[in-house]
């Protein structure tokens, strides 16, 4: 009789059988900088209202499978015209996954810039669809002659564009993007994750470039526990996409507490502004330290490379300060720590701890 190893063996793709599950640091009792969460809690007053709302929820029902009232709320509070499909997720990595499959034929192919979002290329190994990473610039930004060689080479089913980027926390440039789009013969998304910190879109140009997604989250502004993403696209798009969602992916909690949470504009808009300072004040810090690079960022979160990023990252870690190791994940990344940007309290932490490694 075989053993259970041997089954498993003889059963799943070899290819699944490679990889290791998604790694979630442990972050109990540290300083949590790794995740680019939001790190401001919510005042009491909204917690109320939350809590007023969870307390009214049929938690024994099934929660609305199109969910209608939510889409409503995040067209009205994040301006989305009515004209313009919208798909729900559980975060924007089940949309992500959900993309893939539409477009996952025998033979497809996902291109994208790498080093970038690493469901990109996971969620295509998952749907068996072929991916071809393009090196970035030693700084980070496009290679467009090797994007579009690469375009013409593969002529790729599906193109996805971190803008900003994830783990460099650079924007493209928009009418490199705009190339690109209009180049692809198959699908391109852009996945606008943080948005809210760089002040720049392509959602106005979905009425000129057809073949355009844009993706978001809500994870990034301050709700990274509800687990809501969300894309945008022409109807003729979304009303693919929305065959592939599974029935009732956004619970019922997600779908209560969102819009009490979006209706908070300007708590967030003041997060965000301070967020944006304390980005300010860490990449100063980081620059002004002998041989660290500092890299600029649109996003909530700082990458740098030091001068031991393994060594570095355990020091950090022995402070109680989590970060995230991005050494050895790619060539690019060498001796690189990306930073979330935390509360004032923890930057200064962050900022002294990194001032004592020598």
């Amino acid at each position: 009789m075989r053993s259970r190893a041997d089954f498993v063996a003889a059963t799943v793709r070899p290819e699944i059988r490679e990889l290791s599950a998604y790694a979630v640091a442990r972050a109990a009792g540290m300083i949590k900088l790794d995740a680019m969460e939001n790190p401001f809690a919510l005042p009491q007053e909204i917690r109320s209202k939350v809590a007023a709302v969870v307390a009214d929820v049929a938690v024994n029902r099934y929660p609305d499978g199109a969910a209608e009232a939510l889409k409503r709320s995040l067209r009205s509070a994040l301006g989305i015209e009515d004209s313009w499909g919208l798909v729900v997720g559980n975060g924007s990595d089940e949309l992500i996954q959900i993309i893939v499959s539409a477009l996952a034929r025998p033979g497809a192919t996902l291109l994208a810039p790498e080093p970038s979002f690493v469901m990109y290329k996971l969620c295509a190994l998952i749907a068996g669809m072929r991916y071809v990473g393009v090196p970035l610039t030693p700084d980070f930004v496009l290679d467009m002659e090797a994007m579009r060689a690469a375009i013409e080479r593969e002529r790729p089913a599906l193109v996805f564009l971190a803008y900003p980027n994830n783990p460099t926390g650079n924007l493209w440039a928009d009418a490199h993007v705009e190339e690109i789009v209009r180049s692809a013969p198959g699908l391109v998304v852009v996945d606008e994750a943080y948005h809210a910190f760089a002040d720049r879109t392509f959602v106005s140009r979905l009425g000129d470039l057809p073949n355009l997604v844009v993706l978001r989250t809500l994870s990034k502004l301050g709700m990274a526990g509800l687990r809501l993403g969300y894309a945008i696209a022409a109807p003729e798009w979304t009303t693919e996409l929305d065959k592939l969602r599974p029935p009732y992916n956004v619970n019922v909690l997600t779908q209560a507490v969102a819009p009490v949470l979006l209706a908070q504009k300007s708590l967030y808009a003041d997060q965000v502004a301070r967020i944006k300072a304390e980005r300010s004040r860490l990449c100063a810090a980081l620059t002004s330290m002998p041989g660290v690079v500092a890299f600029g960022s649109e996003t909530n979160f700082v990458l740098a490379r030091v001068p031991d990023a393994p060594r570095w990252f355990a020091r950090l870690k022995e402070a109680r300060i989590l970060v995230k190791n991005m050494h050895g994940s790619h060539p690019l990344l060498e001796n690189c720590l990306r930073m979330t940007v935390g509360t004032p309290t923890e930057m200064d932490a962050l900022i002294a701890a990194l001032e004592a490694i020598r």
